[in-house]
């Protein structure tokens, strides 16, 4: 028998009261205050000295905040693990589409994203290992225009939730592209290890 939750759909989600059980023993030994605030959040991901990265992180931040009281209390930290555990790819793209659209006006357009795809770009630098880091790839700009032309289906400039959700779904290059394609037990372990050279 498990706990029911309401998603950001509006839909009940039962989640194993063992799995709760466990998911609030870690969110007690990280937020002991039973709360995680912003500058937890940016020490999690190892970015708290890195402006440009820490400002994705904040907007990652800011969505998981339901209440907008500026911290993470825990039931917002269970819907966050639940989207992001066992949410079905429509609702983590709504999600994303959410956080992407900083001034809420429900189109995503060039300079916003170029803005996300550029502080993408800085945190997986801050947070892949060393020998990862100087692949050769794409700059944020080619990104940006090469994601309007396979999802912008209408040539307005803009992209809607329709279309960037039909367009990740249609393309895998674009699902790479605009959701954050990164291990965060892989940042913890990288910036500890940094941590115990200094």
């Amino acid at each position: 028998m498990g706990q029911h939750f309401t998603n950001e759909e509006g839909e009940q989600v039962e989640i194993d009261v063992a799995e709760l059980q466990e998911w609030y023993k870690k969110f007690v030994v990280e937020c002991p205050s039973g709360t995680l605030f912003m500058h937890e959040f940016k020490q999690f991901f190892g970015v708290q000295n890195n402006q440009e990265a820490a400002e994705y992180v904040e907007n990652m931040f800011k969505a998981f905040d339901k209440n907008g009281d500026n911290t993470i209390d825990f039931l917002e930290y269970v819907a966050a693990l639940n989207l992001v555990l066992r949410g079905k790819l429509e609702h983590k793209l709504r999600w994303t589409f959410k956080m992407y659209d900083k001034d809420g006006n429900g189109c995503i357009d060039k300079p916003e994203l170029l803005e996300i795809v550029e502080s993408i770009y800085r945190l997986k630098q801050v947070c892949q290992p060393e020998e990862q880091r100087n692949t050769p790839r794409l700059t944020p700009e080619e990104v940006v225009e090469r994601i309007f032309q396979l999802v912008d289906e209408n040539g307005d400039g803009q992209l809607s939730l329709d279309e960037f959700v039909d367009g990740a779904r249609k393309d895998k290059w674009v699902m790479k592209m605009l959701q954050l394609d990164v291990n965060p037990g892989g940042w913890i372990a990288e910036q500890r290890r940094k941590s115990a050279l200094f």
